[in-house]
């Protein structure tokens, strides 16, 4: 094996160079079981026969032609970029994070690819495969907030934990955390980008969801900006009192209606100010009315 040069001060066709010629196999890979050379930064080459993807991937999806491009540039230029594994049982070694590049060198047919080893139990791994994630910002919003959701179910982090390992601050974290309450349609246009974050965040002022789905397919047919569709939810606030709607009275006005009302065949009115003032206006018949009704306050029947 040829004596490695120190990369520093090497031009990008020199480091592409070393890259493939590694790739191509002019340098002889470290095997699996060999031990990784110390030192937070070592590099050790591994089959990828001998790699498991990881349980804990943030990332759902991944886009098919992304995959092709990436495979075809490490075809052409090697992996550039480690990906980053953990020892399991057997010998084997399991992804916790650079499953997109993993699937490429598999594409591009290569035997074996560069990573970093290093010691971590699932919860670790959890964590590790997440912020690396996130700090790329390879998630869609889903992606990201039900990562988040793992984080503090499975890994006990509170919101607060959790932001200063990804890196974001706690309103940040809360806000993609919110995503998740919104309904699946609505969920699902997130996550293909047919909406944005900000489109998101006033559907989720709107308390039903029926309502919710109505203003979002509207959003995406329409092209509402977000500034649009903040409009059309202020709308929707305002309140509209029906103007039959009965006055809401305290139940001592609906006592006095009751006694007093049974003397003047209930003819009687309240009007009252939002402080509690007001005055009830009493209408009667005849003086007989108003007799008995003297007659009852004198004998203390009311």
């Amino acid at each position: 094996m040829k004596e490695k040069r120190n990369a520093l001060g090497k031009g990008l066709s020199a480091l592409l160079s070393d890259a493939e010629d590694i790739m191509n196999g002019k340098e002889k890979p470290v095997v699996a079981d060999a031990a990784p050379a110390k030192g937070p930064m070592s590099i050790t080459e591994i089959p990828l026969e001998d790699i498991t993807p990881n349980p804990f991937q943030p990332r759902l999806t991944f886009d098919e032609e992304s995959l092709a491009e990436l495979a075809e540039s490490i075809r052409n230029v090697g992996v550039i970029q480690p990906v980053t594994l953990r020892r399991v049982d057997g010998g084997k070694y399991q992804i916790i994070s650079g499953e997109r590049r993993f699937r490429a060198a598999q594409a591009a047919a290569l035997k074996s690819i560069p990573a970093y080893v290093r010691e971590a139990d699932d919860a670790g791994m959890l964590e590790m495969a997440i912020v690396e994630n996130i700090q790329r910002e390879n998630l869609d919003p889903i992606e990201t907030a039900l990562s988040f959701q793992r984080l503090i179910d499975e890994c006990n982090l509170t919101q607060e934990a959790m932001a200063d390992r990804v890196g974001k601050k706690r309103a940040s974290v809360t806000n993609y955390l919110r995503m998740l309450r919104l309904p699946a349609e609505i969920q699902m246009a997130l996550k293909t980008g047919a909406i944005s974050m900000g489109h998101a965040k006033v559907l989720l002022s709107v308390p039903d969801e029926m309502i919710q789905t109505q203003l979002c397919q509207k959003t995406i047919e329409e092209d509402w900006s977000v500034r649009a569709l903040e409009e059309k939810v202020k709308r929707l606030a305002k309140p509209v009192r029906p103007v039959d709607e009965p006055e809401q009275l305290p139940e001592e006005c609906y006592r006095a209606l009751e006694i007093v009302g049974k003397y003047f065949d209930n003819n009687i009115s309240f009007k009252r100010g939002t402080k509690g003032s007001g005055t009830m206006t009493i209408r009667f018949k005849d003086d007989q009315q108003m007799a008995r009704f003297i007659k009852a306050l004198e004998k203390g029947n009311i």
